[in-house]
């Protein structure tokens, strides 16, 4: 099955089904409008006329309900069918490499700007968020949880054994398009609420309603004061039905601050809970048992009751059936029973939504290869043909990076525009997906569990008083003390102390290259000052020189974008700047 092949048929397929349902809409609409039309005219020959009895009225009725249920189902199934076309529309964005702002969903939610940390060691400098970034490349999660749980993957790497566990669930869900499309039907996650941690706090919680009595006690007094209505309204005798107000205001009032936190914390409403559910039941296997997907349905239906409860019907039903304290009762048994089981059922959907993000990047990317986590105790990242994953592969130029014993530093040099932040990107993007269970751009890579650390770009500050070198320097020390942790580190530095002058420069990198390459590492660094290049002589086959050139032919620049040994042998800066109409 191949998505160029798959995703137009099923595209077109969902295209028909809407708009079979757009014309059942429209026939529907105008046959509803006929037939209340209809059934004002009946009732007014029944009621006024009396041209025949009324009970006959019951058929039209009748009809016109059965009219509204077909039409809710038609809107429906037109829902569904739309969906599922934006579905397979995006996909086929991200097989034509035009899947950057494409996403239906709230922008700055789809691309994961919640989860942009500045201090975070890779983060921002590898585009992990953002426009254009690995996240909105990744993600088709239709929940929040699902959302977070591919964010902290990222942002996380996992140990080997966890990375071979979900390499294999990856590849066993890579063809289970079927199973997507299910998920991709049940809506979107932003139409609806659902906060996962409120909601595991709320189950936790111990109930504070918890006399045995009290919820049978409160159900008789609400039927006494709705029996005491009926009566009054019957005989005009309305004394007892507004003591019995009177009684239920005192208790409410006694009982507010233990029910309000079981009607107002739970973190999710209705529409949430369903779409929780929803996910939960297509899970394979044994994480998502029917009992859970029924209990959190009967909440999702408790949720929807809680949340009418401020309505004037609401407030009405509080003084006679005591409404709230019922529905309070009702979460709170639900509580007692489900409450404990809830933050599985919140882990297991969170991680299956990963995984299914994963198995689409494996499905539509199929020349991308599974990575091989190494259990070495010697650092070792060996990528053959890396590309960067967020390129269009027809413009994406593949280079081999190999760094363990006894090579482990490269320097790289080279013009401007040449490739050489993109070269450090592909490798930390690589290192990323790998140490997340993802497969990777690449012809293979082998690597051992490594901590991530970038200086690929800093800017000043203002606010903060800070010049662009010494937000430079407070990154590198971020990345040495990575090296305090239990991984090796892999550091990627792009234009190492720029900030400076060039013999201050020289004798800053090669002081902290000596004391990076003297722990558990391994790393990159560009640079356009060709004086550092020399430090490779320093580190005794450690280091090793390598560079990306340019050919200026007539008024154009031509890269390769190929990776070659040694030091880059021409800048092409003032080239540049003449061909601009510079003066130089």
């Amino acid at each position: 099955m191949r998505p160029a092949d798959e995703y137009p048929r099923r595209l077109q397929l969902q295209q028909q089904r809407a708009a079979a349902a757009q014309r059942r809409d429209l026939a529907l609409g105008v046959a509803k409008l006929a037939g209340v039309f209809l059934w004002l005219v009946l009732a007014w020959l029944a009621l006024l006329r009396h041209a025949f009895a009324a009970p006959w009225l019951a058929w039209p009725t009748a009809l016109v309900i059965a009219l509204f249920f077909a039409h809710d189902r038609v809107l429906r199934v037109r829902r569904r069918a739309q969906r599922l076309a934006a579905y397979y529309q995006r996909g086929l964005a991200r097989l034509h490499d035009r899947w950057s702002g494409v996403e239906e969903r709230s922008s700055a939610a789809a691309v994961g700007e919640r989860f942009r940390d500045p201090a975070h060691p890779y983060a921002d400098d590898l585009d992990l968020f953002g426009p254009g970034g690995l996240f909105e490349l990744l993600s088709t999660a239709r929940t929040a949880i699902g959302e977070d749980r591919l964010a902290a993957w990222m942002l996380h790497p996992a140990p080997p054994p966890e990375v071979r566990r979900r390499q294999a669930l990856v590849q066993g869900l890579r063809d289970q398009l079927d199973l997507r499309e299910q998920v991709a039907a049940l809506g979107d996650a932003l139409e609806h609420s659902l906060q996962p941690d409120r909601l595991r706090q709320w189950a936790l919680t111990p109930p504070r309603l918890t006399h045995p009595l009290a919820r049978w006690g409160a159900a008789a007094l609400g039927l006494a004061a709705a029996a005491a209505a009926v009566y009054g309204l019957g005989t005009g005798q309305l004394g007892p039905f507004f003591l019995l107000v009177m009684v239920e205001a005192l208790l409410l009032a006694r009982l507010r601050p233990r029910l309000q936190p079981a009607l107002t914390e739970r973190g999710a409403n209705g529409e949430g809970l369903r779409l929780f559910a929803g996910v939960l039941a297509l899970i394979p296997g044994e994480a998502a048992p029917p009992a859970a997907v029924a209990a959190l349905r009967r909440l999702a239906h408790l949720a929807d009751w809680i949340e009418a409860s401020p309505t004037t019907l609401g407030r009405i039903l509080d003084f006679t059936l005591l409404y709230s304290l019922q529905l309070a009762f009702a979460a709170d048994a639900w509580r007692r029973r489900y409450g404990a089981q809830l933050p599985a059922w919140l882990d297991a959907v969170a991680e299956f939504e990963a995984l299914l993000s994963l198995s689409t990047l494996a499905f539509e990317r199929p020349d991308h290869p599974f990575p091989e986590l190494l259990d070495s105790p010697t650092p070792r990242f060996l990528g053959e043909e890396l590309g960067h994953p967020l390129l269009p592969p027809a413009t994406c130029v593949r280079n081999s990076v190999s760094l363990g014993a006894p090579l482990r530093l490269m320097i790289v040099s080279g013009s401007n525009m040449s490739g050489k932040s993109t070269l450090l990107r592909t490798v930390g993007l690589n290192a990323v997906l790998a140490q997340m269970g993802a497969p990777v751009c690449a012809r293979s890579l082998q690597m051992t569990p490594l901590a991530l650390g970038t200086r690929l770009r800093t800017a000043d500050s203002l606010q903060l008083g800070r010049s662009g070198f010494y937000a430079e320097i407070l990154r590198l020390r971020q990345v040495f003390q990575l090296t305090r942790g239990p991984l090796p580190v892999l550091f990627l530095f792009d234009e190492l102390l720029e900030g400076t002058n060039s013999h201050d420069r020289v004798l800053g990198a090669r002081g902290l290259l000596h004391s990076l390459l003297a722990l558990p590492t391994l790393g990159l660094v560009t640079t356009h000052d060709l004086a550092l290049t020399a430090l490779a002589t320093d580190f005794a086959g450690q280091a090793r020189n390598v560079h990306f050139e340019d050919q200026i032919e007539g008024t154009n620049v031509r890269f390769d974008h190929r990776l070659r040994d040694g030091v880059v042998a021409k800048s092409n800066a003032l080239a540049l700047m003449r061909l601009i109409g510079l003066e130089v």
